[in-house]
């Protein structure tokens, strides 16, 4: 029976050693776009976020990286109406973009010979810019009017989150992570007269934030 209970204790945590070598390189990222239009109130919202990632582990089951990168958010509204004789429609688009670098620091805790847990630190910051454009036309009888104006602002966000995750290796060369929420704090101000900070605070386990990725590595 004793002999029963440690061969199944070996199956079940003798691979639990398996450690990830000082020297090896992956790299990652994530390519994603996502759109949304909600036709109650004629809205669109669009989004796009492209940011490969290197790491490079400098001890064993510790690594650190840097991801640099491009994101862009637009939101479009447009809103029909009459008034007394006259018929307009007013769209009014909201766009950020950003270039985007994200260094960080990840380290690894070995639970099968395959299968890791993981916490990140990671620094990101976007260096970008706010612009709003307003177009309204102005129907009246066989008359129209067209009217266009636009503002931007340049802006620079900072933060520090903690990412916690899992990294499971197919085999040497590939894995699939997942991380599930993240642990943070982010402060963003546009480069306006008068524009105060907006502080943005995260924390907890978010199973509806779980992201995916797949990761090349250079085994040695």
């Amino acid at each position: 029976m004793k002999k029963i209970l440690l061969a199944g204790a070996v199956a079940l945590f003798g691979l639990s050693n398996a450690q990830i070598a000082k020297g090896t390189t992956y790299l990652s990222g994530q390519v994603g776009y996502s759109q949304n239009e909600n036709n109650n109130n004629d809205t669109k919202v669009e989004s796009f976020k492209v940011l490969p990632t290197v790491g490079y582990f400098v001890g064993t089951n510790l690594a650190v990286g840097l991801g640099v990168g491009y994101k862009n958010d637009k939101t479009t509204t447009t809103t029909t109406g009459t008034i007394a004789n006259s018929s307009f429609i007013n769209e009014n688009k909201n766009t950020t973009s950003a270039f985007v670098v994200a260094p960080f620091v990840r380290k690894y805790w070995t639970l099968a010979d395959k299968l890791y847990i993981f916490g990140q630190l990671e620094v990101p910051m976007e260096f970008g810019q706010y612009k709003t454009e307003k177009d309204a036309t102005v129907t009246t009888g066989s008359t129209t009017t067209s009217t266009s104006t636009s503002d931007k602002a340049n802006y620079t966000s900072i933060g520090v989150n903690i990412k916690p995750g899992l990294d499971y290796f197919l085999n040497k060369n590939w894995s699939i992570e997942a991380t599930i929420g993240e642990f943070g704090y982010n402060t963003n101000k546009l480069d306006v007269d008068g524009a105060k900070r907006v502080n943005d605070y995260k924390f907890g386990l978010n199973l509806s934030s779980v992201t995916f990725g797949v990761k090349y590595v250079f085994a040695k």
